[in-house]
């Protein structure tokens, strides 16, 4: 049976935190490792992440992609999959994302939205309807396929070890969802399941500075890969790839690698 390692990165979130691992100790299926990785926390998150029977990692390195990828390469199961210390996935959360894996082989990336909470119904609605459908239907068409999103996401391990040294680790500005769907090669079949939902805290919507500063790291991110990722050069990657394909050269088990997308 497949193993699943959780990542989660974490700086000065010690009570949310707390809630994310109780989450994921109380899963239908058992998580085989939880990886904390502690970005220069002041406050109790790696106290609170030992007492809920998390690894506990340490990475100075200021950057999401930076803590995550401590994560990823010392993860030592098949799936590794990524929440935030905001995040609260369902009780059933490890058992499908496991099962979606083992039954579809072909599978590199799975990935679900977010279902957000938090005192503010206008910044809950603004995630919900506004913030995940741009991310997922203007961000998908221009990478040709569902981009990752970081709070509810699971690879297979020999997809981070195809990325691992492509990735920003040492830029704090970066995009890490974006990076890390931008380095993905054609034949890594991304899934989008909209029905594997978890939740995630709305903080960051609910004051224009996040809102800008999130729409930054976009920018940013684009513009580190500009020309590569570009749509039109992302197109021309992907018809290589099918001719190659079509030629007899390689035998990948999905048509174009572009993802896959289920309201399941």
């Amino acid at each position: 049976m497949s193993t699943l390692t959780v990542v989660i990165p974490a700086l000065d979130d010690a009570d949310m935190l707390r809630h994310a691992l109780a989450a994921l100790a109380g899963q239908t299926r058992p998580v085989d490792e939880v990886i904390v990785v502690d970005n220069g926390s002041t406050d109790a998150t790696a106290e609170v992440a030992r007492q809920g029977g998390a690894r506990v990692l340490f990475q100075p390195r200021r950057g999401i992609m930076s803590a995550s990828a401590t994560g990823y390469d010392a993860a030592t199961t098949d799936l590794i999959a990524r929440i935030d210390a905001d995040s609260r996935p369902p009780a059933d959360w490890a058992e499908r994302v496991v099962a979606e894996f083992e039954a579809s082989p072909s599978i590199g990336v799975l990935t679900g939205p977010g279902a957000f909470y938090g005192p503010h119904a206008w910044a809950n609605w603004l995630g919900e309807h506004l913030y995940i459908p741009a991310y997922f239907h203007i961000v998908g068409p221009w990478l040709g396929g569902p981009p990752i999103f970081g709070s509810n996401f699971v690879m297979r391990s020999s997809v981070w070890a195809q990325v691992s040294d492509l990735v920003h680790r040492d830029d704090p500005r970066i995009h890490d969802d974006l990076d890390l769907s931008l380095h993905l090669p054609p034949d890594v079949v991304v899934r989008y399941d909209e029905s594997l939902r978890v939740g995630v805290s709305a903080r960051p919507l609910e004051s224009w500075r996040g809102i800008g500063r999130r729409l930054a790291w976009a920018y940013h991110t684009f513009a580190e890969h500009w020309p590569e990722a570009s749509p039109w050069a992302r197109r021309a990657v992907r018809r290589d790839w099918t001719a190659e394909r079509a030629a007899g050269r390689e035998q990948p088990s999905e048509p174009e690698g572009s993802g896959e997308l289920s309201a399941r």
